[in-house]
C-alpha cells in the first residue's frame, strides 16, 4: 500500500476543503510560446469538453483542431486537467487555443526566436541589481537610477572583528549584486548564482559569445555574461580578510532598508563574521573564475586562484565555524536581523571547493572521491552544494586524466540519477512538467528550483542524447511562463499574465508601473502565509496555487539571483542545444 499517496490525497482533500476562491481554468499557455519542431502542450483544468482548436489570433480562422488527452488529478492544485497536444503543429504565427467554442487562451507564438527575449532579459536582470553603480539610460531605459551604495565605508562588524582588521575600522567592499528584494550582498547565495552563470558559460560558449545584453562592457573582448558575473567577483575579493584568507558572511546593514530607491538607502554597512561555508563557496567560485577567465584576464585569473588557495587553507583550519545569527545577535551589537543564509554543515561546501580547484589545478590532493558518492547529491540550493562539484567533475572529465574511466562513467550515472525519476514521472503527470506534480516541489523559492530541475535535466540530455530530457527540460520552461496552475508568467516583463507586484525594493519605489524586466519571482509556497502579508490574502492553501502577485508577499514573490540563475542556464540551454 502507497501509504504517502494517501497522505498526499488526504492533504489535498483538506486544502480543498478549506480554500475558496475563483481558481483560473482558462487554457494554461506558455505565454511566449513554442519551438516549431518541439514539443507543444497546453493545460486545460476542470473542464467537461473533448476537444481543442486553434485559432489564428487575427483572423479567428481555425488553422489546427485536436482531441484532448487525460491528464489527471493534479494533487497540489486539486485540479483535473486535460492535456491538448498540438506538437504536429508548426506552422509560424501567432494563435490562441479554445475550448468549449469559448474558453480561450492567452495568445502565443510559433516562432524559431520565441525565447530570445526572455533568455537575454533573465541574464540582463544581474546588470539592473548592480551596486556601486549608475544605472544610464542608454543601458537601462526607464529603469535608469542614479548610483547606490558605494560601499567605500562599510564598517567591521564585532563578530568579524580580528586584530589586523579591529571592530569599527572601514574597509572597501564596492560592486556586486543585491541579493534580492533587499540592497544586501551575501557570499553564500552568490555562491551558487555564480557558479551557475559560469557553468553556463562553460557549457554554451558560442551562445555567450553572439549575445549582447547592451550593458555598458558589451562590445569589449569578453562576452557579456562573463563582464556581468566580474561585477560580482571584483566585490567577492574585498570580503577576503587578506591576512587569513577567511571571508565574511555578507555586507549589510543591521536591519532591512524601508522600501526605497538604492541611493536614498543609506544606513550603515557591516561585514559580519568569517565562517566555514562562506569561505569555501568563495574558494569554489575563485577557482572556477581562475579557469573560465584565464583566456581573457589571465592576471585577474591567477590572483582569483591564489585568493580561492588561501581560503581553502582557511577552511582547512577552521572547518566547523558556522554562522548562526541568533547567536551572535546573543554576543555582539548590533543586532543584525537581515538574511541569515545559515548552514547546518560544511561538508558540500568541501567537497565543491575541492572539485572546482581540483578541476582547475589537476592537483588531486584537493578531491574527495567519496564526495560525489553521498546520498545528498541531490537538486542543489545554496544550502546544499554538493551537485555542483559534481557537475564541473563530469563536464571537464576528459582532461581529468588522474580518475579511472570506471569512476568517471560512475559520476555520469549518478548525475543522470539526480533528475531521472522525475523525468519518468513527467511523462504522465499532469502538467507533463518533472516539476509540480508533487506537493512537496514547492517550498519558498519553488521556481528557483525548478530552474535547477531543467538545469540538472539538460546535463542528462547532453551525456545521453536522448530527447527524452531534451523534452523534459522544455516543460520546465512552460511551467515557468504560463503551464502552471496559476496560470502566471513567473518572468517580470514577458507574457499577458505577468507578475507585475514583485518584492523588489527598486521596482516598489521607483513610480514605474513595470517592474524591473527579467526577474523571475519566487513562486508558489504554501508553508509561510502568515508571515507577510497574512493568510486570508492569499487565493489559495494548495500548494501549487499558495502565490500571491503583491509586493507584501516576500514569501512567494520576491525575487534572488540565485533563482534567475538556473532560469539562465535553461533558456539559453534549450537555445544552444536545439541547434546542435
Amino acid at each position: 500500500m502507497n501509504t504517502q499517496k494517501i497522505w498526499l490525497s488526504f492533504f489535498t482533500i483538506v486544502l480543498i476543503s478549506s480554500s475558496t476562491f475563483a481558481q483560473d481554468t482558462s487554457p494554461k499557455i506558455n505565454q511566449l510560446g513554442y519551438l516549431p519542431d518541439q514539443p507543444k502542450i497546453a493545460i486545460i483544468p476542470n473542464s467537461g469538453t473533448s476537444s481543442f482548436t486553434i485559432l489564428d489570433s487575427k483572423s479567428k480562422e481555425v488553422v489546427y483542431s485536436g482531441e484532448l488527452g487525460k491528464g489527471g488529478l493534479n494533487e497540489p492544485s486539486g485540479e483535473e486537467v486535460m492535456v491538448a497536444d498540438f506538437s504536429e503543429f508548426d506552422t509560424p504565427g501567432t494563435y490562441v487555443l479554445q475550448v468549449d467554442n469559448s474558453t480561450s487562451s492567452h495568445e502565443f507564438s510559433i516562432s524559431n526566436t520565441v525565447f530570445d527575449d526572455a533568455t537575454n532579459s533573465v541574464l540582463k536582470a544581474y546588470y539592473y541589481m548592480r551596486a556601486s553603480i549608475p544605472l544610464e539610460e542608454e543601458h537601462a531605459g526607464e529603469w535608469a537610477r542614479p548610483m547606490g551604495h558605494p560601499d567605500t565605508s562599510v564598517m567591521i562588524h564585532p563578530s568579524a572583528a580580528s586584530e589586523s582588521r579591529p571592530e569599527g575600522i572601514l574597509i572597501s567592499s564596492p560592486k556586486g549584486w543585491y541579493d534580492a528584494g533587499d540592497y544586501n550582498k551575501y557570499v553564500v547565495n552568490s555562491g551558487i548564482s555564480t557558479y551557475t552563470l559560469l557553468f553556463a558559460y562553460e557549457q554554451f560558449p558560442t551562445f555567450f559569445r553572439k549575445q549582447n545584453l547592451n550593458i555598458p562592457e558589451s562590445g569589449n573582448s569578453m562576452p557579456d555574461i562573463l563582464d556581468e558575473v566580474l561585477w560580482n567577483l571584483r566585490w567577492l575579493l574585498t570580503m577576503q580578510d587578506p591576512k587569513d584568507g577567511g571571508v565574511y558572511h555578507k555586507a549589510t546593514t543591521a536591519n532591512f532598508e524601508d522600501a526605497l530607491m538604492p541611493h536614498d538607502a543609506v544606513n550603515q554597512r557591516y561585514v559580519v563574521m568569517k565562517n566555514t561555508p562562506a569561505t569555501l563557496d568563495f574558494a569554489a567560485m575563485m577557482a572556477q573564475a581562475a579557469r573560465v577567465y584565464k583566456p581573457f584576464l589571465p592576471a585577474f585569473a591567477d590572483s582569483a586562484l591564489t585568493a580561492s588557495k588561501k581560503a581553502w587553507d582557511w577552511a582547512q583550519a577552521n572547518p566547523q565555524i558556522l554562522y548562526r545569527q541568533f547567536q551572535m545577535n546573543n554576543q555582539y551589537d548590533p543586532d543584525v536581523v537581515t538574511g541569515a543564509y545559515g548552514d547546518f554543515n560544511a561538508s558540500d561546501e568541501f567537497f565543491w571547493a575541492g572539485s572546482e580547484l581540483f578541476v582547475t589545478t589537476g592537483d588531486k590532493q584537493y578531491y574527495n572521491e567519496q564526495g560525489w558518492k553521498e546520498e545528498d547529491v541531490t537538486v542543489p540550493g545554496w544550502n546544499n552544494v554538493r551537485a555542483l562539484g559534481l557537475y564541473s567533475l563530469v563536464h571537464h572529465q576528459e582532461s581529468l586524466n588522474s580518475i579511472p574511466d570506471k569512476e568517471k562513467s560512475e559520476m555520469e550515472g549518478k548525475l543522470i540519477a539526480i533528475t531521472d525519476e522525475m523525468v519518468t514521472q513527467s511523462a504522465t503527470a499532469p502538467y507533463r512538467s518533472p516539476f509540480g506534480y508533487e506537493n512537496g516541489h514547492f517550498f519558498w523559492g519553488s521556481n528557483g528550483h525548478a530552474g535547477n530541475v531543467g538545469m540538472a535535466i539538460l546535463q542528462s540530455y547532453q551525456l545521453t542524447g536522448d530527447y527524452k530530457y531534451f523534452n523534459a527540460a522544455l516543460h520546465v520552461a512552460d511551467y515557468l511562463l504560463g503551464v502552471n496552475p496559476t496560470g502566471y508568467s513567473y518572468i517580470t516583463g514577458f507574457g499577458d499574465k505577468q507578475v507585475m507586484n514583485i518584492h523588489h525594493r527598486p521596482s516598489e519605489a521607483d513610480g514605474i508601473e513595470a517592474p524591473v524586466p527579467g526577474m523571475v519571482a519566487g513562486g508558489p509556497n504554501p508553508n509561510n502565509l502568515n508571515q507577510d502579508c497574512g493568510e486570508d490574502l492569499y487565493p489559495s492553501k494548495l500548494p501549487a496555487l499558495a502565490f500571491l502577485d503583491d509586493w507584501c508577499s516576500y514569501s512567494t514573490n520576491e525575487i534572488t539571483i540565485n533563482w534567475n540563475a538556473p532560469v539562465v542556464y535553461l533558456l539559453s540551454g534549450l537555445e544552444y542545444l536545439r541547434e546542435k
